[in-house]
């Protein structure tokens, strides 16, 4: 019998330490055949193509290089550059295009709030429920040029894995997936489907819990005290995973404290300065009063994003399901209405006409916050900040899987960020944010062939991202006027 004493403390160690997580061989195994599923949606399968005379904004921020042959050979990006095509090559014209690389969507959602039988008030009965949309949403990311999404709340995280994985073997379409696991929520929560974290213990379980079933991140939510909220940030780090929230009972600069690795929706929903704000408790205001007193010039506004830049926080913009503040706010276009089932339409046209019809002081009120949030996220970034982004695509919430991440990028540029600079927030920040960088998020000879080709040119028109021609998931070609049309009048019901 081995005597405790000979065992070497080292080994003890180990063996009792959490296994770290290697992010790059849990979100992006390497890539296998399309099955029979996915192919009626590929246009490009072989294993060599070269995209000729095309336009590449690579993602880093610099300046767009014209008239240039970009190669994909076995999955990956093998040159780009002036050299003709190599021989054997399926050779794509790509004049009056551009490709830049696949969008890293970093709140992102597979499911659809629905509210039970919402009036033209605005009224609706409880519980709001949240179905999971697993195959519409997957096939709209992908057709808009999402090549890798953080789901960034769950609450069926086994149907989001049994997705990825799924995904992973080339049985179902969808793209690269960090599955993000059940919300970590306190008590008082609006919906019924999320967990409730009365103890610091049991935030600490729940996070080993799903660390163990395949979940790579975890999101805190509005009610999470902070005592929680610091246990499942400590789980989360001793696997190598990350926290973020979507925070209102904690304030950003607790959650900064606690080491939080990011925070959702920019600034918008930070508490600290909302008048009866107490600990541990959600304000009534849910951070709206701290965005209005809170210009990005003020004292209160550079402390704030000098902790977060210190603390290394990454904030992540969610612009689009805001953008009802915004005065340019406007319906949804046709092609996107056309993947709603007619009650999640229904939904969505209620919920516009009563924003549309505010008062005009609510109306001014609501773009001073938006005004605010614009300018904290730019001087963020100009501090030093790492900007992610995502739309939060909730249906009801004007906001659609995939869509709302191209849109995600095209306001920014309406927050005054260049179109290359908006980009690389879009693509090459995400993918720094999940340590993927080396493989995914710019164009660079030896990364994964993930790139979006579009008709037109975004560094000068931001709203060309959405003229998507085809999308390169591993250097797989996918059509997404295909993965639009099966989806068609079906968001919302599966």
């Amino acid at each position: 019998m081995m005597r405790w004493s000979a065992i070497p403390m080292a080994a003890l160690l180990m063996a009792a330490a959490p296994q770290k997580v290697d992010m790059v061989a849990a979100v992006l195994p390497p890539p296998v055949a399309p099955g029979p599923a996915v192919k009626p949606y590929v246009s490009v399968a072989e294993p060599l193509v070269a995209i000729t005379h095309v336009r590449v904004i690579d993602g880093t921020g610099a300046a767009p290089v014209a008239d240039q042959t970009l190669v994909i050979r076995d999955g990956r990006i093998a040159a780009v550059g002036s050299a003709p095509p190599p021989e054997g090559a399926r050779v794509i014209d790509g004049t009056g295009m551009s490709v830049m690389p696949g969008i890293v969507g970093m709140h992102d959602h597979l499911f659809y709030i629905a509210q039970p039988n919402l009036t033209s008030a605005g009224k609706a009965e409880s519980p709001t429920v949240l179905p999971e949309m697993p195959f519409s949403s997957p096939r709209m990311y992908l057709a808009t040029g999402v090549t890798t999404i953080r789901t960034t709340g769950s609450v069926e995280p086994y149907t989001d894995l049994n997705l990825k994985r799924m995904i992973d073997a080339g049985k179902l379409i969808g793209p690269h997936i960090d599955v993000t696991a059940l919300y970590l929520e306190g008590e008082n929560s609006p919906f019924v489907q999320m967990q409730r974290l009365a103890r610091p213990e049991q935030a600490r379980r729940a996070v080993e819990y799903w660390a163990d079933q395949g979940a790579t991140s975890f999101k805190a939510y509005t009610n999470i005290g902070r005592a929680e909220l610091k246990a499942a940030i400590e789980a989360a780090h001793a696997r190598g995973l990350k926290v973020t929230g979507h925070l209102c009972s904690v304030t950003y600069p607790e959650a900064a404290a606690l080491g939080i690795d990011d925070l959702e929706h920019g600034f918008m929903v930070n508490t600290q300065l909302d008048p009866g704000k107490t600990p541990d408790k959600c304000s009534a205001g849910r951070g709206e009063p701290t965005l209005a007193a809170m210009p990005a010039d003020g004292a209160e506004a550079r402390a704030l994003i000098r902790l977060l830049v210190e603390r290394k926080v990454a904030v992540t913009s969610t612009l689009p399901v805001f953008e009802a503040r915004s005065p340019n706010y406007r319906v949804l276009p046709q092609r996107q209405l056309d993947t709603l089932t007619t009650e999640a339409r229904t939904d969505y046209l209620l919920n516009y006409a009563r924003s549309a019809s505010r008062p005009a002081a609510a109306k001014a009120e609501a773009a001073t916050l938006w005004a605010n949030a614009l300018a904290l996220e730019r001087a963020f970034v100009a501090a030093g900040g790492l900007l992610i982004a995502g739309p939060d695509p909730t249906g009801a919430g004007q906001v659609l899987p995939g869509f709302g991440d191209q849109r995600a990028i095209e306001l920014l540029v309406e927050a005054g960020f260049s179109p290359v600079e908006a980009i690389r927030i879009g693509t090459l920040n995400g993918a720094i944010y999940l340590g993927l960088d080396a493989r995914i998020g710019s164009i660079a000879p030896g990364k994964n062939a993930d790139l979006v080709l579009v008709r037109g040119d975004p560094s000068q028109t931001i709203t060309d991202i959405e003229n998507v021609v085809t999308v390169f998931k591993d250097g797989v070609g996918y059509d997404p006027d295909r993965l639009l049309q099966s989806v068609r009048g079906r968001y919302g019901q599966y």
